[in-house]
């Protein structure tokens, strides 16, 4: 009796395992949804399309970018997490509503470490430090200067809740022990619009963003929040460099599954990412962005990832910032 409910047992599980590996072997078998959870434009909608049409590339299947904005990140990543578990529904996780939510929030519907797991991290936008183009100020000790003797003066634009704008606005105060008066918008654009008037002092946003406006001199940069100073502005120095180690951040995004799926669907995933991400001339035209192509191997991006978690959660608590 018992060799028999064994042998049902093996059965049962082979027969599981074998319609596994059937499925992943035919995926996709129709269109896959990456979730943007943000709106046009903006680090998730541009990476989101950016694999979409890569993954559809590799895969001759269609991979389509749904963008799914509410709530800072929170709609759009809820709305993956509790999707079917069979690769279909896919997410642009970032260091937004991968990590900051998750110290930003007091009850967050959705557990980005049990809930998600990473296919493969693909970009990392470097953050600088931007100054209204006729800003009297021209560097980092003049600008801390100013900051010390004018509390609660110079303005800097925030967007959105939980953003790495926000959350670094609110860094930059902490490590400067100045204050600030934060103007909340609601995109960069419309940030960028008080800047480039004059009616806004200091935003700190994503270069590939911010590049514009400083070719065309109506903006300049302060300092950069990389570890090395970025090719495409060498004569700007980095946060570490000015005594800020507290703000060094990348925005980092890239590819996430439900914790379920079927493990041979993100292998295949992350094979066909991987080499989608060693096209030459797309990473010759991200870099030249300001963008780094990320090449982390599976275990390599955990580590990362909790690094990340546990740096930011960390920062993000001792300095009080919260979105309720």
């Amino acid at each position: 009796m018992k060799r028999r409910l064994l042998l049902t047992v093996v059965l049962s599980l082979s027969t599981l395992a074998t319609g596994v590996f059937a499925a992943a072997a035919g995926y996709p078998a129709k269109p896959v949804t990456i979730i943007a959870p943000s709106g046009p434009g903006g680090g998730f909608d541009f990476v989101g399309r950016l694999m979409a049409e890569s993954l559809t590339k590799q895969f001759g299947s269609t991979f389509v970018v749904e963008n799914r904005a509410g709530s800072g990140t929170l709609i759009g990543t809820q709305a993956a997490a509790t999707a079917a578990p069979d690769g279909y529904t896919l997410l642009v996780g970032g260091l937004s509503n991968m990590v900051f939510n998750a110290a930003l929030y007091k009850t967050l519907p959705y557990d980005p470490k049990s809930d998600f797991v990473p296919v493969a991290l693909v970009a990392r936008y470097p953050y600088v430090l931007v100054a209204r183009g006729d800003l009297p100020q021209d560097n980092y000790k003049d600008l801390l200067e100013a900051l010390r003797a004018n509390p609660d003066k110079l303005t800097i634009a925030t967007v959105g809740p939980g953003s790495g704008q926000q959350v670094l606005a609110a860094t930059f105060a902490k490590s400067t022990n100045t204050r600030l008066l934060p103007i909340p918008y609601k995109s960069a654009q419309a940030a960028y619009q008080d800047l480039l008037a004059g009616r806004v002092d200091l935003f700190i946003d994503t270069l590939p963003s911010a590049r514009v406006h400083l070719e065309s001199k109506r903006a300049k940069a302060i300092f950069v929040t990389s570890q090395r100073r970025n090719a495409t502005l060498a004569n700007v120095p980095t946060a570490g460099e000015l005594g800020l180690p507290a703000l060094e951040m990348g925005s980092w995004f890239g590819l996430f599954a439900q914790r379920t799926t079927p493990a041979p669907v993100v292998a295949e995933l992350r094979l066909k990412l991987a080499a989608s991400m060693q096209n030459a001339d797309l990473r010759k035209r991200l870099e030249q962005s300001g963008i780094e192509v990320m090449d982390f191997k599976p275990a390599d991006t955990d580590a990362f990832i909790r690094s990340e978690y546990d740096k930011w959660t960390t920062v993000i608590k001792q300095a009080g910032i919260t979105t309720e």
